[in-house]
């Protein structure tokens, strides 16, 4: 390790006041002088601690309602000379200029006046100029200059002050937090830009011409899909809370599967308006159920639908978790229940077993755009979800048989919801609010019909089934026809849609056209 650097000369710049008393009386009962500016110098000075106000050392007042105060030579000078450089050295020494070893900068809050709805101008106020100028010049320059970013430092510092200063390792990786802070800033700062301050004329919102983002690793996962890969989580702090940031009240550590299908189990349950448990295992829907009683009630309607495959799946609830369904759940192997809530004691009934996984998150986003990486770039598109006018029954079309009865309706709009969740080709059959049989991931549209009939058994005669896109021909229909479903809901759109309602009128069943589509891959 390398020899310490002591530290001689500070230079504090801070919007966030958070714990500077402290750090300033640390630095100067360490004999370490104090250069500061503005408000800083003022905070510091209030409570008798010695400080050099920054215009004593550029001879030059704060200008410009304080845009203009530590954009100056002597500035500079002293935080980007290489004292292992002799040329720097006698530079110095040529212009007065005294070099620093500390700078303590904390940006101004760009971020946070954007979202707290305030004007243009005053946004563009809070674009820091002068404090990422110099967090940039002294992490270029850490060969000599030590820099830190956050008040959370400031115990580090003042332990390393007393201790004799900074290894240059240590001044390394304070530089890589350095850059990474303002690269934060910038893109919030760009984002914001492009996105409201002057956005592309007849260009679609979500879609910007560039996009920028940065994300923390805040977790190194044992592996990832396979044993064989290596996975981590990174978070985006500044995007709405997701599963990423759900806080784990008990249980194993999460898994890179865990977080996959954790995320569509989540997703899928906030579909539905009603209550509603959403059970998935491979990013599919073992079972979806709502009910207008309780979520204890959902979530066995959901887990009948396929209790072999929901055996080690993922359980999320759009509601507070009730004691009666933890009951439940802990009688049942699970990876993962998920939930905005839980009632007192329901955590503790799943604590019995001790490697459910249990989360508490935030509700889901509403729209918002999602991403997919390709080789070589990024496929980005609005987040699918029931904003089409066809997602309303009330805009369905009956193509065929009788209108449904308000029961048999609100099984085919709960059936058409379920579908969303389910990888293409998918089929969904649903009964009394609940999926009883799902076709999912098939590469025809006949199979995921014959799948979905044969996991609901017997339970799809009555049933209702809806079709994530249209059937292309007869063929897919007519299995659920044999089968005894008497409705069907489809988005239709095939050249051989007359074909299709054919086949539903010949069998006297309930045909509805949705004009909308929702596949996924």
């Amino acid at each position: 390790m390398s020899a310490k650097r002591s530290i001689q000369r500070a230079l504090i710049s801070v919007y966030d006041k958070t714990n500077l008393i402290e750090l300033a009386r640390g630095l100067h009962d360490a004999g370490v002088e104090i250069v500061s500016t503005g408000s800083t110098a003022k905070t510091i000075a209030d409570k008798g601690i010695p400080v050099t106000p920054v215009e004593f050392v550029t001879g030059f007042p704060e200008i410009l309602d304080g845009r203009v105060k530590t954009l100056h030579p002597r500035i500079h000078g002293g935080l980007l000379a290489d004292s292992r450089n002799p040329a720097h050295v006698k530079a110095l020494q040529a212009h007065d200029i005294a070099p620093f070893d500390l700078l303590v900068v904390n940006l101004y809050p760009f971020s946070e006046t954007v979202a707290s709805g305030a004007s243009e101008d005053e946004c563009v106020e809070q674009i820091d100029i002068g404090g990422p100028a110099m967090v940039r010049a002294a992490a270029k320059n850490h060969a000599t200059v030590a820099v830190v970013v956050d008040p959370l430092g400031y115990d580090g510092v003042l332990a390393a002050v007393r201790s004799g200063g900074f290894t240059l390792e240590e001044r390394k990786r304070l530089a890589s937090l350095a850059f990474r802070h303002t690269a934060e800033y910038d893109v919030a700062v760009a984002t914001w830009m492009g996105s409201t301050l002057a956005p592309e004329e007849d260009a679609p919102a979500a879609l910007p011409q560039w996009v920028g983002a940065t994300w923390k690793r805040t977790a190194v996962l044992r592996y990832g899909e396979n044993p064989h890969q290596q996975a981590a989580l990174y978070r985006n702090d500044a995007e709405w809370p997701g599963l990423a940031q759900a806080e784990q009240l008990h249980g194993k550590e999460m898994s890179y599967n865990n977080y996959t299908d954790a995320d569509a189990a989540w997703r899928a349950a906030f579909d539905h308006e009603d209550i509603c448990v959403a059970i998935i295992k491979h990013a599919n829907p073992c079972g979806i159920a709502i009910s207008s009683t309780s979520v204890a009630d959902a979530h066995r309607k959901a887990h009948a639908c396929d209790p072999l495959s929901a055996f080690g799946g993922v359980i999320a609830a759009n509601t507070t978790v009730s004691v009666e369904m933890a009951e439940t759940v802990a009688d049942i192997f699970t990876e993962v229940i998920v939930a905005p809530a839980y009632e007192p004691g329901a955590v503790e009934v799943l604590s019995r077993k001790k490697n459910i996984r249990v989360l508490v998150a935030s509700e889901p986003a509403v729209g918002g755009t999602e991403f997919r990486q390709v080789s070589g770039g990024l496929l980005v598109q609005q987040r699918d979800e029931f904003t089409a006018p066809g997602d309303d029954p009330a805009n369905w079309t009956l193509a065929t048989g009788e209108p449904a009865d308000p029961a048999t309706l609100a099984d085919l709009k709960f059936a058409w919801r379920a579908c969303r969740a389910v990888k293409s080709n998918a089929i969904v059959v649903a009964a009394d609010g609940a999926t009883v049989g799902v076709g999912m991931g098939q590469v025809n549209r006949v199979d995921a019909a014959r799948l979905a009939v044969q996991r609901a058994g017997d339970r799809v005669r009555g049933a209702v089934a809806a079709s994530d896109a249209f059937f292309p021909f007869p063929d897919g229909l007519e299995v659920l026809i044999e089968a005894g479903v008497k409705a069907v809901v489809h988005p239709g759109g095939s050249v051989r849609d007359e074909e299709v309602t054919a086949a539903a009128a010949k069998a006297g069943i309930t045909l509805y056209l949705t004009g909308a589509r929702h596949f996924a891959h």
